[in-house]
């Protein structure tokens, strides 16, 4: 699994389509007893696929991602070509999606508190997904400008979005309390942050500057 890591990371996945790769195929190795995967082939495949349209009810979706990080662990990782895999894509009735009115979405910011209040603002008032919001930098907030560039999103791209003029005044709050929080990790001899690619190599001093810091959405 360390190696397949290492193979996804060295393709420039995203971290996230890393998590996911690596969670199908360890549960597919788990599925069947840790055998080894040089040792399966179409009939392992058929039958995890399988054990997920029946057994778990997963929707089609997640079935195809599971057999995406297989395949991409045989084809691309391992070297192995899979063909004429036999198996069903699970089904499931269409469902509506449920969407809060503005007065339904307003009733539950107004009974949430401090970051987690703004955390659902920025959702909400600038189209953030959770993950999105819990990774934001503070050197993507322009208060200049009024955006806000959400980089890595899903499919490795990055995005500006509009940025409130009621979420000013909070948001340069919320930078200031991770600044104070960023200083006091400092002084213990901490304070680095994840950095992206290979920019910790070429800028070996960035994972402690303040730019990059999160913005501690997270609890």
């Amino acid at each position: 699994m360390d190696r397949l890591r290492m193979f996804i990371r060295s393709r420039h996945y995203s971290y996230q389509t890393e998590k996911t790769y690596c969670y199908w195929v360890l549960f597919f190795i788990r599925f069947h007893h840790y055998k080894h995967p040089e040792k399966m082939g179409n009939t392992e495949i058929e039958a995890f696929l399988q054990h997920l349209s029946v057994s778990r009810q997963v929707t089609s979706n997640t079935q195809k991602t599971a057999l995406n990080a297989i395949i991409f662990m045989y084809r691309e990782f391992m070297k192995i070509e899979i063909k004429g895999l036999k198996f069903k894509y699970a089904v499931k009735p269409r469902q509506l999606p449920t969407v809060f009115t503005h007065q339904e979405a307003q009733a539950i910011i107004d009974n949430l508190s401090d970051k987690h209040k703004l955390c659902v603002q920025m959702m909400y008032g600038c189209g953030l997904r959770i993950s999105e919001t819990t990774r934001l930098r503070i050197k993507d907030i322009d208060f200049a400008m009024n955006c806000i560039v959400v980089r890595e999103t899903k499919g490795d791209k990055s995005r500006r979005t509009l940025l409130p003029n009621t979420l000013l005044q909070p948001l340069k709050l919320q930078v200031k309390t991770s600044l104070l929080t960023h200083d006091i990790d400092l002084a213990n001899g901490l304070g680095s942050v994840y950095l992206p690619g290979a920019l910790a190599r070429k800028y070996p001093a960035a994972e402690f500057e303040p730019g990059w810091q999160y913005l501690s959405f997270r609890t």
